[in-house]
């Protein structure tokens, strides 16, 4: 196929109706068909990234092997499809702007007056249609943030309109709106839906697909209804009702013929039927699970779950494949003291200290890595969590009093974690922490080369700070040693404690490589332990 299709989706109503899940579920079925496809976040806001956003703004971070600090849908898009995003898979309003305004302050617009028309709007374009271009998919799925009606959004739907009218049948555009459900009179209502599409056609776009967020069967009338009044064949009106887990999402497009109407709107060949054994199987692990673990998932966003979002499902790739349901119990770090720490913590078969950045509720996190350590209870530590294992142990087995790290005591005075050398000059906060891939190589017999089965491992990285190798020597006597190790710098990357069960920190981030077709290998064998404790 020389021509790449492109398919935008957009949502109104309400926000969080799960256009990242329709565009990914869309993605998955069409890959099933034999297409190459890509997802693609647009981004409203003006943040050139989402790196500078507290978790509560926003959910998590995610980061894609170039570097990329990305939205979170990114991270919906590579579970689904197992397949790697990059910068150029999310794009923000603030990171338009600032290009466009680049080229004006180097003269590339030759002294015309820069507008939002053409201008933002052809920088818009530009970074949809490369993705088609430079990396030769056959589909680019492009999601675009908020709700129709928006100021934010308005100049990606003024792009969307003009590509459609360049792209001919080669573009469509699905809307995802709301049906809700009135329990007073028992009736489910199409109005929201109905002046949606009348927002998005007083912009001059035409949705050729709608998608109904229902918590009901939505019977024939109300799809008919739907079609008449939105200028919409009544077979493109197509039903999204709430499921137990995002992972049923595919499956229930497949049985709603999304992706057949997506292709016979695109002219795309319908190929193969979508089977989707391999999902399908991972879904009935899922749903039928024989035995259950409880995991402490301790960290201080723990109210907003979506900011741990790629590690609660990284436990469900990794309980499916162990037949076991995680039960996450979510632990405010800042709610553990001295006096409940063990208390709070003694029905857990695995403790997971999360990532995060700031002082603030380190000393939770501390105390529930002692309380493993101590314990012989399961452990894995992620970024700061492993750099929190490694205080713990600096402070408690080492004697080194006032251990910290430099991020936590600027004036401590052993500074076991360490502001890596590239940082120590860095003052932009934005986009300048150490991101992205880097290659590791682990140590025989450690319980990391066990997990991976290979010694030769790459991860996602999203830090400043790093293991202090001064004090390397000290920790390895005392049997805090270090298994892996970046081949080209001698970061630490792995630590683990020799006579415990599983005592895992990785300063990477394990979570972001989970795919459904994937899981993690650490989540993996990290369950199959917790599973094992009595």
């Amino acid at each position: 196929m020389s021509t790449t299709k492109y398919i935008f989706v957009t949502g109104g109503v309400t926000s969080s109706l799960g256009k990242g899940i329709i565009a990914s579920s869309l993605a998955k079925l069409l890959q099933a068909r034999g297409y190459s496809v890509t997802n693609q976040k647009l981004d409203p806001y003006l943040n050139v990234d989402p790196g500078t956003l507290n978790p509560y703004e926003h959910g998590e971070c995610f980061v894609t092997d170039d570097g990329a600090e990305t939205d979170l849908d990114l991270g919906h898009y590579e579970r689904f499809t197992n397949i790697p995003t990059s910068q150029a898979n999310n794009v923000t309003t603030g990171r338009i702007y600032r290009n466009v305004i680049n080229k004006e302050r180097k003269g590339d617009f030759l002294g015309k007056t820069v507008q939002i028309i053409p201008h933002i709007t052809d920088e818009i374009k530009r970074n949809i249609k490369m993705l088609g271009s430079k990396h030769k998919f056959d589909v680019v799925i492009t999601e675009i943030g908020g709700t129709v009606g928006d100021i934010e959004s308005l100049p990606y739907i003024e792009a969307v309109r003009q590509l459609k009218w360049e792209l001919g049948r080669d573009a469509i555009v699905i809307h995802l709106t709301l049906v809700p459900y009135l329990a007073a009179s028992g009736e489910l209502k199409t109005k929201p839906t109905q002046h949606s599409v009348k927002s998005l056609l007083e912009t001059g776009v035409q949705p050729e697909v709608l998608v109904l967020r229902t918590e009901h069967e939505l019977p024939n009338d109300v799809r008919r209804k739907v079609a008449l009044f939105c200028n919409v064949e009544p077979n493109a009106v197509i039903q999204s009702i709430d499921v137990k887990t995002i992972y049923e999402v595919p499956l229930k497009m497949r049985e709603e013929k999304l992706d057949v109407i997506v292709c016979e709107k695109l002219g795309l060949d319908l190929r193969k039927e979508p089977k989707l054994i391999e999902w399908t199987k991972f879904l009935n692990r899922l749903q039928n699970p024989k035995s259950e673990v409880k995991i402490g998932l301790v960290g201080k966003y723990v109210e907003l779950h979506d900011a741990y979002k790629s590690i609660a499902e990284s436990f469900l790739h990794a309980g499916s494949v162990n037949e076991c349901k995680v039960i996450i119990q979510w632990i405010h770090s800042e709610k553990l003291t001295d006096k409940n720490y063990q208390e709070e913590l003694k029905d857990l078969k695995g403790i997971l200290v999360a990532p995060g950045f700031g002082h603030r509720g380190i000393e939770g996190k501390i105390l529930a890595t002692k309380y493993a350590r101590e314990n012989n209870i399961p452990f894995l530590g992620i970024c700061l969590g492993m750099q929190v294992s490694v205080i713990e142990f600096a402070r408690n087995v080492l004697k080194l009093e006032d251990a910290d790290s430099l991020e936590m005591n600027p004036k401590s005075p052993y500074p076991v974690i360490d502001l890596m050398e590239e940082q120590k000059n860095v003052t932009e906060k934005g986009g300048t922490m150490r991101l992205g891939a880097y290659d590791c190589v682990l140590k025989d017999g450690s319980k990391a080369l066990k997990a991976y089965g290979q010694k030769e491992i790459s991860e996602r990285h999203r830090h400043r700070y790093e293991f202090n190798n001064e004090y390397l020597e000290q920790y390895e006597a005392a049997g805090m040693k270090a298994t892996g190790m970046n081949p080209d710098t001698g970061l630490v990357e792995v630590v683990e404690l020799e006579g415990h069960k599983w005592f895992v920190g990785v300063q990477f981030h394990p979570e972001y490589k989970s795919t459904v077709i994937k899981p993690h290998p650490l989540f993996v064998e990290f369950v199959k332990v917790a599973m094992e404790e009595k």
